[in-house]
């Protein structure tokens, strides 16, 4: 990690820049994948499968079978620490169900607002280096709680046809029995636009790789609805003297090991913490097995020496990350200063893994600098907000005369007249 101590703010977009793969082929590739799948359905997605997962399928769906032997490979020690996770899923997206409230704007008019759950929606895991398992926890619980009528999941399978056992075990947990051994941007397309075998989803979830995003960016084109723009993980954590290096290295590491195009960003105020974490790093890494793929990552991360915690906030709202970890003097109140993160995590104790996994808030961020503008997944992003309103005689009475004005003003004679039957009727 290459360290800069005390950089101008005039260099700071260059500073936080992202690393980026040429993607120059890229959508033209997935587009190609996307049409062969829209125009042939199951023949294009076993071709597909055949191309890049290396094994030939006859059933693309996973069988009841095949579930119920992947539960008997899950040991009892997995199974706990999956139900516990799930619990804790499940207490923190049931408490942001909202009441419907009844306001009337104005004596006789009468407006409120409810939450319908996405009919279809369809769920993307990935399945390859890291099966992530805990994605079907945070995706698949509160598609359940919203009340989804339909929720389907896609993953790809190995060179054996199969799909790993955690994955199957935790789909059925969670109560999701539809699943399909297609991965890639061949998985996207079948979700947005329907095969033989697969039904047509209206909104996808999910993370993946540079294809799989790509995939989503295109079909959101054309009426597909999906969580969030998202690209390679990343993490940043602003932290002083009263961190503890070790745990800060560990978390710097756990990060850094997603892929070699994640990013980790360190933020400090003090020189002598930064060494020590340093040191930390250098050990701790050499001890884990994805080690060659924590030192690429590292290339594309850095470490940046500020004057004060308010500027490494400032510095940090700039580039506003997936994760947040804060560990400085009055973090609390140093917290309530981010405006642009993903997910912020505060203390020395609470690790970035917390999240990913078991403390119960949702582990679907947004990436590449959109928590600008994008929050993560939630219950919310399970359903669409529909208003109503209900206008009796005295309503229409009370309000009419303004609509009219205003529809005359813009020249729409027919809205005012909408208005001008129901008031005349009235007299």
């Amino acid at each position: 990690m290459k360290t800069i101590k005390y950089p101008l703010k005039s260099d700071w977009i260059g500073l936080i820049k992202r690393p980026m793969l040429d993607t120059t082929m890229l959508e033209g590739v997935v587009n190609n994948i996307l049409n062969d799948v829209k125009l042939n359905g199951d023949q294009a997605i076993k071709k597909f499968t055949k191309q890049f997962d290396k094994v030939e399928l006859n059933n693309i769906q996973v069988d009841n079978a095949e579930i119920v032997e992947a539960e008997k490979n899950v040991s009892d020690k997995l199974k706990q620490a999956i139900q516990l996770a799930k619990l804790n899923i499940e207490k923190f997206h049931t408490s942001q169900k909202e009441d419907i409230k009844i306001i009337e704007t104005i004596s006789g008019v009468q407006c409120w607002r409810k939450s319908v759950a996405i009919q279809k929606v369809g769920l993307y895991i990935p399945g390859g280096s890291a099966p992530l398992f805990s994605t079907i926890l945070m995706l698949g619980v509160p598609a359940i709680i919203a009340g989804c009528d339909e929720i389907i999941l896609c993953t790809p399978p190995d060179k054996n046809g199969k799909i790993n056992d955690a994955i199957l075990y935790t789909a059925k947990l969670v109560g999701i029995t539809m699943i399909f051994k297609i991965g890639g941007a061949q998985a996207i397309g079948a979700m947005a636009y329907g095969t033989e075998s697969i039904p047509k989803t209206y909104k996808i979830f999910g993370p993946g790789n540079q294809f799989v995003t790509c995939a989503k960016q295109l079909v959101n084109k054309f009426g597909v609805a999906i969580d969030m723009p998202a690209g390679p993980s990343e993490l940043a954590m602003l932290v002083d003297e009263t961190c503890i290096p070790e745990y800060v290295a560990a978390d710097l590491l756990s990060q850094a090991e997603h892929g070699e195009d994640s990013q980790v960003i360190l933020v400090s105020t003090n020189y002598s913490v930064i060494e020590k974490i340093n040191d930390e790093l250098k050990m701790q890494k050499q001890l884990l097995p994805r080690k060659n793929i924590i030192n690429k990552a590292l290339e594309n991360s850095k470490v940046i020496l500020v004057k004060s915690i308010d500027e490494g906030v400032e510095l940090l709202n700039e580039y506003a990350p997936e994760h947040l970890i804060i560990v400085c003097k009055n973090e609390n109140i140093v917290a309530e200063k981010i405006k642009n993160a993903g997910s912020v995590f505060i203390g020395n104790y609470s690790c970035e893994s917390a999240g990913d996994y078991a403390s119960g808030t949702n582990h679907t961020l947004p990436t590449n600098g959109y928590a600008k503008s994008y929050s993560g997944v939630s219950l919310d992003s399970f359903y669409k907000k529909i208003t109503f309103q209900k206008i009796n005689e005295q309503g229409i009475k009370n309000i009419g005369n303004a609509i009219e004005l205003m529809a005359e003003a813009e020249g729409l004679e027919a809205h005012k007249n909408a208005v001008t039957v129901r008031l005349n009727s009235l007299k």
